[in-house]
Protein backbone atom coordinates (compact mmCIF):
# COMPACT_ATOMS: atom_id res chain seq x y z
CA UNK A 1 0.00 0.00 0.00
CA UNK A 2 1.27 3.46 -0.89
CA UNK A 3 2.36 5.82 1.88
CA UNK A 4 1.34 8.98 0.02
CA UNK A 5 -2.20 9.00 1.43
CA UNK A 6 -1.18 8.81 5.13
CA UNK A 7 -3.39 5.80 5.81
CA UNK A 8 -3.82 4.51 9.35
CA UNK A 9 -1.80 1.29 9.02
CA UNK A 10 0.40 -0.59 6.57
CA UNK A 11 -1.08 -3.45 4.54
CA UNK A 12 1.05 -6.25 3.10
CA UNK A 13 -0.49 -8.88 0.83
CA UNK A 14 0.57 -12.43 1.75
CA UNK A 15 -1.69 -14.40 -0.60
CA UNK A 16 -4.55 -13.52 -2.96
CA UNK A 17 -6.93 -13.95 -0.01
CA UNK A 18 -4.91 -12.67 2.97
CA UNK A 19 -3.03 -9.51 3.91
CA UNK A 20 -1.30 -8.34 7.08
CA UNK A 21 -2.30 -5.04 8.67
CA UNK A 22 0.52 -3.59 10.76
CA UNK A 23 0.66 -0.55 13.05
CA UNK A 24 2.34 0.82 16.18
CA UNK A 25 1.30 3.55 18.61
CA UNK A 26 2.87 4.71 21.88
CA UNK A 27 2.19 7.74 24.08
CA UNK A 28 2.67 9.25 27.54
CA UNK A 29 0.02 9.10 30.30
CA UNK A 30 -3.14 11.11 29.67
CA UNK A 31 -5.00 9.99 32.81
CA UNK A 32 -3.74 9.45 36.36
CA UNK A 33 -4.90 5.86 36.81
CA UNK A 34 -2.21 3.51 35.43
CA UNK A 35 -4.67 0.71 34.64
CA UNK A 36 -6.83 2.99 32.50
CA UNK A 37 -3.77 4.54 30.86
CA UNK A 38 -2.81 1.03 29.71
CA UNK A 39 -6.33 0.23 28.52
CA UNK A 40 -6.68 3.50 26.59
CA UNK A 41 -3.25 3.15 24.98
CA UNK A 42 -4.17 -0.36 23.84
CA UNK A 43 -7.56 0.69 22.45
CA UNK A 44 -5.86 3.54 20.62
CA UNK A 45 -3.27 1.26 18.99
CA UNK A 46 -5.85 -1.35 17.97
CA UNK A 47 -7.96 1.36 16.35
CA UNK A 48 -5.67 1.76 13.34
CA UNK A 49 -6.34 -1.84 12.31
CA UNK A 50 -10.09 -1.41 12.76
CA UNK A 51 -10.01 1.74 10.62
CA UNK A 52 -8.53 -0.26 7.73
CA UNK A 53 -11.30 -2.85 7.92
CA UNK A 54 -8.97 -5.40 9.51
CA UNK A 55 -9.19 -7.69 12.51
CA UNK A 56 -6.37 -7.29 15.08
CA UNK A 57 -4.96 -10.61 16.31
CA UNK A 58 -1.46 -10.17 17.80
CA UNK A 59 0.22 -7.43 19.82
CA UNK A 60 3.59 -6.59 21.34
CA UNK A 61 3.83 -4.31 24.38
CA UNK A 62 6.14 -1.30 24.08
CA UNK A 63 6.86 0.50 27.35
CA UNK A 64 9.19 3.08 28.80
CA UNK A 65 9.31 3.34 32.59
CA UNK A 66 11.37 5.26 35.19
CA UNK A 67 12.06 2.29 37.45
CA UNK A 68 14.22 4.36 39.83
CA UNK A 69 11.36 6.83 40.45
CA UNK A 70 8.16 4.78 40.33
CA UNK A 71 7.14 1.42 41.74
CA UNK A 72 7.10 -1.48 39.32
CA UNK A 73 3.59 -2.15 40.60
CA UNK A 74 2.52 0.87 38.53
CA UNK A 75 4.05 -0.67 35.42
CA UNK A 76 2.22 -3.87 36.26
CA UNK A 77 -1.09 -2.01 36.34
CA UNK A 78 -0.36 -0.34 32.98
CA UNK A 79 0.40 -3.71 31.41
CA UNK A 80 -2.71 -5.24 32.99
CA UNK A 81 -4.91 -2.51 31.54
CA UNK A 82 -3.44 -3.12 28.10
CA UNK A 83 -3.74 -6.89 28.44
CA UNK A 84 -7.38 -6.71 29.53
CA UNK A 85 -8.27 -4.48 26.58
CA UNK A 86 -6.47 -6.81 24.19
CA UNK A 87 -8.33 -9.77 25.68
CA UNK A 88 -11.63 -7.96 25.13
CA UNK A 89 -10.62 -7.44 21.48
CA UNK A 90 -9.62 -11.09 20.99
CA UNK A 91 -5.97 -10.08 20.61
CA UNK A 92 -3.10 -12.17 21.99
CA UNK A 93 -0.18 -10.28 23.54
CA UNK A 94 2.85 -12.36 22.53
CA UNK A 95 5.62 -10.33 24.17
CA UNK A 96 7.11 -6.87 24.12
CA UNK A 97 9.97 -4.65 25.16
CA UNK A 98 10.53 -2.22 28.04
CA UNK A 99 13.25 0.41 28.45
CA UNK A 100 14.27 2.58 31.39
CA UNK A 101 12.85 6.02 30.53
CA UNK A 102 12.52 9.24 32.54
CA UNK A 103 8.83 9.49 31.53
CA UNK A 104 6.33 6.60 31.40
CA UNK A 105 5.24 5.56 27.92
CA UNK A 106 3.10 2.69 26.73
CA UNK A 107 1.60 1.36 23.54
CA UNK A 108 1.38 -1.61 21.23
CA UNK A 109 2.70 -2.88 17.95
CA UNK A 110 -0.35 -4.59 16.46
CA UNK A 111 -0.73 -7.17 13.71
CA UNK A 112 -4.09 -7.80 12.11
CA UNK A 113 -5.48 -9.49 9.05
CA UNK A 114 -7.78 -8.45 6.21
CA UNK A 115 -8.83 -9.73 2.79
CA UNK A 116 -6.85 -7.67 0.24
CA UNK A 117 -10.04 -6.78 -1.62
CA UNK A 118 -11.77 -5.53 1.53
CA UNK A 119 -9.23 -3.03 2.77
CA UNK A 120 -10.87 0.27 3.76
CA UNK A 121 -8.58 3.21 3.02
CA UNK A 122 -8.84 6.92 3.76
CA UNK A 123 -8.36 7.79 0.09
CA UNK A 124 -11.55 6.70 -1.67
CA UNK A 125 -14.31 9.07 -0.54
CA UNK A 126 -16.67 10.04 -3.35
CA UNK A 127 -18.97 12.95 -4.09
CA UNK A 128 -22.32 12.34 -2.42
CA UNK A 129 -20.89 10.37 0.49
CA UNK A 130 -22.18 11.30 3.92
CA UNK A 131 -19.73 11.67 6.81
CA UNK A 132 -20.45 9.71 10.00
CA UNK A 133 -18.56 10.04 13.32
CA UNK A 134 -18.69 7.31 15.98
CA UNK A 135 -17.34 9.00 19.14
CA UNK A 136 -17.73 12.53 20.51
CA UNK A 137 -14.86 15.02 20.42
CA UNK A 138 -13.18 16.95 23.22
CA UNK A 139 -10.60 14.54 24.60
CA UNK A 140 -7.62 16.84 24.04
CA UNK A 141 -8.96 19.77 26.04
CA UNK A 142 -10.44 17.42 28.65
CA UNK A 143 -7.15 15.58 29.26
CA UNK A 144 -5.35 18.95 29.40
CA UNK A 145 -7.89 19.99 32.01
CA UNK A 146 -7.17 16.77 33.94
CA UNK A 147 -3.47 17.65 34.08
CA UNK A 148 -4.34 21.10 35.43
CA UNK A 149 -7.03 19.72 37.80
CA UNK A 150 -9.77 21.69 36.04
CA UNK A 151 -11.90 18.79 34.76
CA UNK A 152 -14.85 17.48 36.80
CA UNK A 153 -14.86 13.91 38.07
CA UNK A 154 -17.96 13.06 36.02
CA UNK A 155 -16.34 14.25 32.80
CA UNK A 156 -13.09 12.43 33.61
CA UNK A 157 -15.00 9.18 34.04
CA UNK A 158 -16.95 9.72 30.82
CA UNK A 159 -13.78 10.55 28.88
CA UNK A 160 -12.01 7.44 30.20
CA UNK A 161 -14.97 5.26 29.23
CA UNK A 162 -15.04 6.69 25.71
CA UNK A 163 -11.28 6.50 25.13
CA UNK A 164 -11.19 2.90 26.37
CA UNK A 165 -14.07 1.86 24.10
CA UNK A 166 -12.86 -0.27 21.21
CA UNK A 167 -13.73 0.76 17.67
CA UNK A 168 -14.50 -2.89 16.94
CA UNK A 169 -18.29 -2.53 16.73
CA UNK A 170 -17.99 0.54 14.50
CA UNK A 171 -15.59 -1.32 12.21
CA UNK A 172 -17.87 -4.36 12.04
CA UNK A 173 -20.77 -2.12 11.06
CA UNK A 174 -18.89 -0.40 8.25
CA UNK A 175 -17.56 -3.72 6.91
CA UNK A 176 -21.04 -5.22 6.95
CA UNK A 177 -22.59 -2.26 5.13
CA UNK A 178 -19.75 -1.42 2.74
CA UNK A 179 -18.39 2.12 2.85
CA UNK A 180 -16.28 4.34 0.63
CA UNK A 181 -13.54 5.35 3.08
CA UNK A 182 -12.68 5.59 6.77
CA UNK A 183 -10.07 6.78 9.23
CA UNK A 184 -9.82 6.97 12.99
CA UNK A 185 -9.69 10.33 14.74
CA UNK A 186 -6.52 10.73 16.80
CA UNK A 187 -3.75 13.29 17.05
CA UNK A 188 -4.61 15.44 14.02
CA UNK A 189 -8.17 16.01 15.25
CA UNK A 190 -11.38 15.65 13.27
CA UNK A 191 -10.54 18.21 10.60
CA UNK A 192 -6.92 17.12 10.27
CA UNK A 193 -7.91 13.53 9.57
CA UNK A 194 -10.78 14.62 7.33
CA UNK A 195 -8.33 16.78 5.37
CA UNK A 196 -6.14 13.71 4.81
CA UNK A 197 -9.23 11.96 3.47
CA UNK A 198 -10.39 14.78 1.20
CA UNK A 199 -6.91 15.58 -0.11
CA UNK A 200 -6.19 11.93 -0.96
CA UNK A 201 -9.51 11.60 -2.81
CA UNK A 202 -9.42 15.00 -4.53
CA UNK A 203 -12.73 16.15 -3.07
CA UNK A 204 -14.32 18.94 -1.01
CA UNK A 205 -16.22 18.36 2.25
CA UNK A 206 -18.69 20.33 4.31
CA UNK A 207 -18.96 19.81 8.09
CA UNK A 208 -21.81 21.21 10.21
CA UNK A 209 -20.57 22.03 13.70
CA UNK A 210 -24.02 21.72 15.26
CA UNK A 211 -24.20 18.07 14.23
CA UNK A 212 -20.77 17.11 15.59
CA UNK A 213 -20.99 15.35 18.99
CA UNK A 214 -18.75 17.14 21.52
CA UNK A 215 -18.60 16.50 25.26
CA UNK A 216 -20.32 19.40 27.01
CA UNK A 217 -17.55 20.32 29.45
CA UNK A 218 -15.04 20.52 26.59
CA UNK A 219 -16.65 23.80 25.51
CA UNK A 220 -16.06 25.40 28.91
CA UNK A 221 -12.52 24.05 29.16
CA UNK A 222 -11.72 25.45 25.71
CA UNK A 223 -13.07 28.85 26.76
CA UNK A 224 -10.81 28.69 29.83
CA UNK A 225 -7.72 28.03 27.72
CA UNK A 226 -7.28 24.31 28.43
CA UNK A 227 -5.97 23.73 24.90
CA UNK A 228 -3.12 21.28 24.20
CA UNK A 229 -0.24 22.37 22.01
CA UNK A 230 -1.09 19.65 19.47
CA UNK A 231 -4.55 21.14 18.99
CA UNK A 232 -3.10 24.59 18.32
CA UNK A 233 -0.65 23.08 15.80
CA UNK A 234 -3.50 21.24 14.08
CA UNK A 235 -5.45 24.48 13.71
CA UNK A 236 -2.42 26.31 12.30
CA UNK A 237 -1.66 23.48 9.87
CA UNK A 238 -5.17 23.70 8.38
CA UNK A 239 -4.90 27.39 7.54
CA UNK A 240 -5.90 27.78 3.92
CA UNK A 241 -7.53 24.35 3.78
CA UNK A 242 -10.52 25.09 6.02
CA UNK A 243 -13.10 27.85 5.52
CA UNK A 244 -14.80 28.84 8.79
CA UNK A 245 -18.32 30.10 8.03
CA UNK A 246 -19.26 31.97 11.21
CA UNK A 247 -17.53 29.51 13.59
CA UNK A 248 -16.21 31.01 16.85
CA UNK A 249 -12.80 30.26 18.32
CA UNK A 250 -14.00 27.51 20.69
CA UNK A 251 -15.72 25.69 17.83
CA UNK A 252 -12.57 25.89 15.71
CA UNK A 253 -10.47 24.58 18.60
CA UNK A 254 -12.73 21.60 19.25
CA UNK A 255 -12.93 20.56 15.60
CA UNK A 256 -9.11 20.62 15.51
CA UNK A 257 -8.69 19.11 18.98
CA UNK A 258 -6.03 16.39 19.18
CA UNK A 259 -7.88 13.23 20.21
CA UNK A 260 -6.70 10.09 21.95
CA UNK A 261 -8.48 6.88 20.95
CA UNK A 262 -11.20 8.76 19.09
CA UNK A 263 -13.91 7.24 16.95
CA UNK A 264 -14.04 6.33 13.29
CA UNK A 265 -14.85 8.90 10.62
CA UNK A 266 -16.67 7.06 7.84
CA UNK A 267 -17.58 8.21 4.33
CA UNK A 268 -20.61 6.21 3.21
CA UNK A 269 -22.77 6.42 0.07
CA UNK A 270 -26.10 8.04 0.90
CA UNK A 271 -27.99 4.93 -0.23
CA UNK A 272 -26.26 2.95 2.54
CA UNK A 273 -26.42 5.61 5.24
CA UNK A 274 -29.55 4.44 7.05
CA UNK A 275 -28.30 0.87 7.14
CA UNK A 276 -24.96 2.00 8.58
CA UNK A 277 -26.65 4.11 11.27
CA UNK A 278 -28.90 1.20 12.27
CA UNK A 279 -25.91 -1.13 12.51
CA UNK A 280 -23.88 1.35 14.57
CA UNK A 281 -26.75 1.84 17.01
CA UNK A 282 -27.33 -1.91 17.28
CA UNK A 283 -23.65 -2.24 18.22
CA UNK A 284 -24.00 0.37 21.01
CA UNK A 285 -21.37 2.56 19.39
CA UNK A 286 -20.90 5.79 21.45
CA UNK A 287 -22.14 8.02 18.60
CA UNK A 288 -23.66 7.61 15.16
CA UNK A 289 -23.66 11.24 14.02
CA UNK A 290 -24.03 12.43 10.44
CA UNK A 291 -21.78 15.48 10.53
CA UNK A 292 -21.51 16.51 6.87
CA UNK A 293 -20.87 15.27 3.37
CA UNK A 294 -18.49 15.06 0.45
CA UNK A 295 -20.02 17.58 -1.92
CA UNK A 296 -17.82 17.84 -4.98
CA UNK A 297 -14.40 17.73 -6.52
CA UNK A 298 -11.61 19.70 -4.89
CA UNK A 299 -8.08 19.62 -3.58
CA UNK A 300 -8.94 18.63 -0.02
CA UNK A 301 -10.73 21.80 1.08
CA UNK A 302 -13.23 21.74 3.95
CA UNK A 303 -16.00 24.24 4.71
CA UNK A 304 -17.34 24.36 8.27
CA UNK A 305 -20.81 25.83 8.82
CA UNK A 306 -22.79 26.25 12.05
Amino acid sequence: MATSTADDAGVYRLTPDLALVQTVDVFTPIVDDPYWFGAIAAANALSDVYAMGGTPRLALNIAGFPRAKLSLDILGEILKGGADKCSEAGVTVIGGHTIDDPEPKFGLAVTGFVHPDRVVTNASARTGDRLVLTKPLGMGVITTGIKQERTSRATIEEAIRLMATLNRAAAQAMIEVGVSAATDITGFGLLGHLHEMTRAAGVHATVRLGQVPILEEAWELARRGMVPGGTQRNRAALEGAVSWDGIDEEGQILLCDAQTSGGLLIAVPEARLDRLLRSLRAGNVPAAAVIGEIDGAGQGEITVTP
